[in-house]
């Protein structure tokens, strides 16, 4: 049987993926809405244009004969920003865009709308050896995560409602080939060879490659036992900070010394200068517990976080030769 999927945020890291993944499927055809027409797609990708998201947008041209949506499209963080505007503006596309897309989803009679959240809906930080669940009170603490959370609530209401089935999915720090950020400057740290002060932390984080949370929406796109439900996702395998860049560095080829400075000591300098933020995500724990998944819907990761970290790097290293 054939299915007609539209994904949004086709222009992301994570959206692009999931198109090209579709792609693969047998008898599955892709809609993507893009606010760049001109980024390089599939030729069987039907590309459609939409220059915002918010409570306008008109998403009734682009779901034509559509059996699922997946929404990865998402407002995420600018540098720089007026505090004091932010959660108005994260609102404005991660709410109101998101529920104008949804009830235009629900009268075009699509049967299932997957969205793309965030592992920081739960929290930003887990006790050592305690993981958040999918069944855990949620506590976001920033603009970004209370308005990705208030979108998860009113779909969910939405859907009691409604035929309209949603499914939630969050991720934990996403990464696979051509991820940029803060993972590809932790690459580019280690390619160097120079000595790094991160050969004592001891902390544990998830998380997951592109392969295995693309793998999970395949899965939620028709599973039965998927709808209305919340999901984490990681690669099931925790690390500490410092056995991530011994694993990368292995991959990359090279030798970089990894001096054993106490975690706690970095963590001070960091506060001092400012980088308290940097500093909770290099030396502070974030788990999350996938065994919902596995439960629910028999679902586990297919590729191993080696599997995923050598793909990555892989990309990565041919990159620097152009």
């Amino acid at each position: 049987m054939s299915k007609r999927i539209q994904v949004t945020g086709g222009t992301g890291f994570l959206g692009n993926a999931l198109i090209q993944r579709f792609f693969t499927i047998p008898n599955t055809s892709v809609v993507a809405p893009l606010r760049n027409i001109n980024i390089k797609l599939p030729d069987s990708v039907e590309k459609t244009y939409v220059s915002n998201i918010d409570e306008a947008t008109d998403w009734g041209a682009f779901l034509f004969g559509v059996d699922i949506v997946v929404h990865a499209a998402a407002r995420v963080h600018v540098m720089h920003e007026n505090p004091v505007q932010l959660l108005e503006k994260f609102r404005t596309v991660n709410v109101k865009g998101t529920l104008q897309h949804a009830n235009q989803v629900l009268m075009a009679e699509v049967k299932r709308f997957i969205i793309i959240s965030s592992i920081k809906v739960n929290g930003e930080i887990t006790s050592f050896g305690r993981p958040f669940t999918a069944d855990d009170t949620p506590a976001p603490l920033d603009a970004y995560r209370i308005s990705k959370y208030e979108a998860e609530q009113a779909l969910l209401k939405l859907a009691e409602n409604s035929l309209m089935e949603v499914v939630i999915i969050r991720p934990v720090l996403i990464y696979g080939p051509g991820v940029g950020a803060n993972f590809r400057q932790m690459m580019r740290w280690l390619s160097t060879g120079f000595p790094l002060p991160f050969g004592a932390v001891t902390n544990q984080r998830s998380f997951v490659s592109l392969e295995n949370i693309a793998d999970l929406v395949v899965t939620c796109v028709d599973h039965p036992r998927a709808a209305n439900q919340v999901f984490l996702v990681s690669d099931g395998e925790d690390v500490s900070t410092t056995e991530l860049m011994r694993r990368l560095v292995t991959h990359l080829g090279g030798k970089t010394w990894l001096l054993p400075i106490p975690g706690a000591l970095l963590v001070s300098l960091a506060r001092l200068l400012g980088r308290g933020a940097i500093a909770q995500r290099l030396f502070g724990s974030l788990q999350v517990d996938i065994g919902k998944n596995r439960d629910l819907l028999g679902w586990q990761p297919p590729y191993s976080m080696d599997d995923g970290l050598k793909s990555t790097v892989v990309r990565f290293l041919e990159s620097r030769k152009q």
